[in-house]
């Protein structure tokens, strides 16, 4: 992250799936969780950010990138993934987990993981009166990628699931970024199932022990905003912050302060 080729290293989780990840930085560990259609490049930012004043740790998760993966998908195996990277960094990390990552990080930690401190981004949770604004299409998507459809499965996510516009996503798939998209579509059903039809866990976020923190960014729609402050009230002791920033992004320059105030103090 410093301008030289990243060194790619492995842990071998419980099920014995090859899981890839890059090491940078230099102090307490923080692991970064992806969501839907990323891997451990589109971290990468954040994590140069964050890593003067962390050990930060990237990685793909399984199905993705140099990661492997085990069939079937349950998403306890999920839960060993980020288990064995917080072995390898020491027993021990801070996670951040972004959309359908925060989710996934914040059921592992509720399973008891040793986190220092949680911070979610933007958890998909519907709550309120945005319940249904996004369908599950977990069936759909199999079926698109048991046809090997991965173009619309991908299209079939970002408008169903994310709520993009039909233009917007036809600009996209003229971009190169499209064939990454694309690779690994065979992952969205992962998600979906991650993040359940959007329904707020309460239950076992109260169960997380772990300092944590929502963050929402100014420009995202409303129901992403109301979801995440609603996870951070799930939470015992949950604080949740807005964060000037676009639609599901904050920049990092942005990000990494509030993320070292917390995570740090």
């Amino acid at each position: 992250m410093s301008g030289t080729t990243p060194v790619v290293e492995q842990v071998r989780s419980a099920d014995g799936t090859p899981i890839a990840f890059e090491r940078s930085g230099a102090g307490p560990a923080i692991i970064l969780v992806g969501g839907a259609l990323s891997d451990r490049n589109t971290t990468r930012d954040i994590g140069a950010a964050l890593a003067p004043d962390f050990t930060v740790f990237s990685y793909d998760r399984r199905g993705r990138g140099y990661s492997g993966d085990t069939a079937p998908y349950e998403i306890g195996r999920e839960f060993d993934d980020l288990a064995a990277l917080i072995a390898a960094a020491g027993g021990s990390a801070a996670v951040y987990g972004i959309s359908s990552g925060a989710v996934l990080a914040a059921l592992a930690t509720a399973q008891g993981l040793l986190v220092t401190g949680l911070v979610l981004f933007e958890p998909p949770f519907q709550v309120g009166t945005h319940v249904g604004v996004w369908k599950d299409t977990t069936a759909q998507l199999i079926e698109l990628i048991a046809a090997d459809d991965r173009d619309g499965a991908v299209e079939t996510f970002l408008s169903s699931s994310v709520g993009l516009p039909a233009e917007a996503i036809t600009g996209m798939k003229a971009q190169p970024m499209w064939g990454s998209l694309t690779a690994i579509a065979h992952t969205l059903p992962y998600d979906e199932i991650v993040t359940a039809g959007g329904r707020l866990p309460a239950d076992r976020l109260a169960a997380i022990t772990a300092p944590t923190l929502a963050v929402d960014s100014t420009g995202s729609p409303q129901w992403l905003r109301d979801g995440s402050r609603a996870a951070a009230g799930a939470v015992p002791g949950g604080r949740s912050v807005s964060l000037d920033g676009g639609y599901h992004e904050v920049p990092p320059t942005t990000l990494a302060p509030a993320l070292r105030e917390f995570l740090l103090a």
